[in-house]
C-alpha cells in the first residue's frame, strides 16, 4: 500500500483508535507454495496493550493449512471511504472537467504472526476477550469447556492470536490539496451526504484541524 507523507497516520493513537471502532476486516494468507492465497472476511478484536488481534474460525475452514504453512499474515481493514468527483479538485484557473477524481478512505494493515489456538481453556479465554469487545453489556453466558451452553461448541472452532509485527496506516483525505480546496470539498461532502460522506468529512476536517494548529 502506497502511503504518501500527507496520508500517513498522525500518530499511533489515530490508527489504534480507528481500528478499535472498525472491527471487521480481511485476513490475507499466502498459503503453501503452489496454492492460491486465502482472503478470509472476519470480525476481530484488537488489543493495543497486548499488540495483537484475536479472532476464531470454524474448524472445517480451509484456511488452517495455509496459516500453518505461512503464519506471516496480513489483517486488512478499509472503511470510511467515498468518491471525490474531478470537478471538486479542479484548480481555480482550470475548467471543472479538468479536475482529477480520487477516492477518500482510511486503511490499516496489521502485519502479523498468526498463532493457532486449540487448547480449550485458551480458546475460552480468547472468546471471552471477543465477547467483552462486541457485547460490552455482558449479556452472554460464560464459555467453559465441556459445560453448557457453549462448551460443546469449542471443538468446532479454532482460535487465532494475531501478533502484530508491523503496521501500515493510511488516512487519504486530500491533505495534499490547498487548504481552501479542502474546506470546499468538506462542504460539498456535507451537501451531497451520500453513504460514507459524513465519515469521510469528519476525518478530513479532523486531520485538517490537527495540521492547522
Amino acid at each position: 500500500m502506497l502511503i504518501h507523507p500527507w496520508d500517513a497516520a498522525l500518530n499511533d493513537a489515530e490508527w489504534q483508535g480507528w481500528l478499535t471502532a472498525h472491527d471487521f476486516g480481511q485476513l490475507a494468507v499466502n498459503g503453501a507454495p503452489g496454492e492460491p492465497p486465502f482472503v478470509q472476511p472476519l470480525h476481530f478484536s484488537y488489543d493495543a496493550g497486548r499488540g495483537e488481534a484475536v479472532t476464531h474460525l470454524a474448524r472445517p475452514n480451509p484456511i488452517w493449512p495455509a496459516i500453518a504453512a505461512a503464519p506471516q499474515v496480513t489483517l486488512s481493514v478499509v472503511d470510511d471511504y467515498t468518491f471525490i468527483p474531478g470537478p471538486w479538485h479542479a484548480p481555480d484557473d482550470a475548467p471543472p472537467e479538468h479536475g482529477t477524481p480520487t477516492s477518500f478512505y482510511a486503511a490499516v494493515q496489521l502485519l502479523c504472526t498468526a498463532h493457532i489456538v486449540d487448547d480449550p481453556e485458551a480458546k475460552a479465554d480468547l472468546l471471552h476477550r471477543q465477547l467483552a469487545h462486541f457485547q460490552p453489556a455482558g449479556d452472554y453466558a460464560s464459555v467453559v469447556p465441556d459445560l453448557a451452553p457453549f462448551g460443546r461448541m469449542l471443538p468446532g472452532i479454532r482460535g487465532l492470536r494475531l501478533e502484530v509485527t508491523d503496521v501500515r496506516a493510511k488516512f487519504k483525505y486530500g491533505a495534499n490539496k490547498p487548504r481552501p480546496m479542502q474546506h470546499a470539498v468538506a462542504a460539498r461532502l456535507a451537501d451531497r451526504d451520500s453513504p460514507g460522506d459524513a465519515a469521510a468529512r469528519t476525518h478530513q476536517l479532523r486531520r485538517l484541524a490537527a495540521t492547522e494548529g
